[in-house]
């Protein structure tokens, strides 16, 4: 049977629970797939859904100095095919407007991904319409296979217009996970209708339900359990929560716990040092959805502070907002790009602006001390998210789409 190869750009990631569930749960539907991915993993652990996929995995060189032989032999290969011209006009075009290395890495590995592309594969699906959908795009081309796409956040608000465009035209069709995004990137394309939105959902067989048991916690004795679970990066807003943690009253007993890996790691340990917050706080670095789960399961208040970076990039639709909301753990977040579609402020959780220190630490304050607020708003969530945010309908979509071309 034919197999499908789904293009990512690092395999496997933590941050990217996502994509996993998706290829586990087409691999449920009887979709054959191959992963391909950019660069190998860097993360210390893996998701248990990690090790339920079966697909193989073709690394291809993340630098041509990896393996420039390797690289040498698929650009001799791709001169000899009939596809060669056409393909190689389109990176030309490409690297016309936007002539960096990076641009050229992306021939680079699809020269290679072409050559080594099995047999079998039919078709190429992309997650993101960046890096990866250069390679995929190309690559597509030179093997004379037809691909589409899934946009998701940053591949999305820090591209290009032109590049978007270029991209959406030129595939088959793709699907995005976001009501803002799909409105975005109809507006590129030229067919319109060729995007669909596609909401990502979230299987829920590994989460547990709302607990039945209430937590009293009001910040007078035992402190408040506080948790957010995101990669400490500019678009998660995690400056703005310690400002807004350092405003709280001192009399307010809480505790904080923070998971992710990201680079402002050590930056954001140096600002809870100096806003006098560091004492509160536990950094617990990447860890497994289990661990996840487990923590999310003992907390009060799940608080996730998103806002636009400086170059354009925001969340989409958190899918830890998804998990938290599951278990009834009530949210905290803000009014960026779709969190307005999952969270009804003030009905299943509590939302504010972003970027907004002192609004955030009114929100905070009121909350941790009104645990009867935040169940009744944590339990909203739960039966909202749990009945409109499953993923079986977003994966019998993208496997009806995938039956007719295998």
């Amino acid at each position: 049977m034919s197999r499908i190869a789904v293009v990512v750009k690092g395999y496997p990631r933590l941050s990217e629970t996502f994509i996993a569930q998706e290829i586990l749960g087409l691999e449920r539907r009887g979709i054959g797939i191959l992963i391909v991915a950019l660069r190998k993993p860097y993360d210390p652990f893996i998701h248990d859904l990690h090790r339920q996929i079966s697909a193989d995995v073709l690394y291809l060189p993340e630098y041509v100095k990896d393996d420039p032989a390797r690289v040498a032999r698929a650009k001799k290969w791709a001169e000899r095919q009939p596809t060669f011209e056409k393909a190689k006009a389109l990176f030309d075009a490409d690297f016309a407007r936007q002539s960096n290395a990076d641009r050229q890495r992306r021939w680079s590995q699809a020269c290679v991904f072409a050559h080594e592309l099995p047999e079998d594969i039919t078709w190429i699906y992309t997650h993101y319409l960046h890096t990866p959908c250069s390679a995929a795009r190309y690559a597509a081309h030179l093997s004379g296979r037809q691909w589409s796409f899934s946009a998701h956040a940053k591949d999305i608000w820090t591209s290009p217009k032109w590049d978007l465009r270029t991209k959406i035209n030129d595939a088959a069709w793709g699907v995005t996970c976001t009501t803002v995004n799909a409105t975005f990137l109809k507006g590129l394309a030229d067919t319109p209708h060729k995007v669909e939105l596609l909401y990502h959902g979230l299987d829920f067989s590994g989460f547990p339900e709302p607990s039945k048991e209430m937590s009293k916690r009001d910040g007078s004795e035992e402190p408040v359990r506080l948790v957010s679970v995101g990669r400490a990066v500019e678009k998660k807003g995690y400056d703005d929560l310690l400002s807004a943690l350092s405003m709280l009253p001192n009399d307010l007993n809480w505790r904080f716990t923070h998971i992710g890996g990201g680079d402002l790691s050590e930056v954001l340990k140096q600002e809870a040092e100096r806003l006098g917050v560091a004492q509160r706080i536990t950094w617990r670095g990447a860890q497994p959805r289990e661990e996840v789960i487990a923590t999310c399961a003992d907390a009060d208040l799940f608080v996730l502070p998103s806002k636009l970076a400086k170059s354009g990039d925001r969340d989409g639709l958190p899918n830890v907002l998804m998990e938290a909301q599951s278990m009834g753990l009530c949210c905290l977040s803000t009014r960026v790009s779709a969190i307005p579609e999952l969270i009804v402020s003030g009905e299943t959780g509590v939302l504010v602006e972003p970027g907004s220190p002192e609004e955030l630490s009114d929100a905070l304050s009121g909350l941790i001390a009104d645990p009867d607020r935040r169940r009744m708003l944590g339990l909203a969530a739960a039966n909202r998210v749990r009945k409109e945010f499953s993923t079986d309908p977003g994966l019998d979509r993208l496997a009806e789409k995938f039956r007719k071309v295998l």
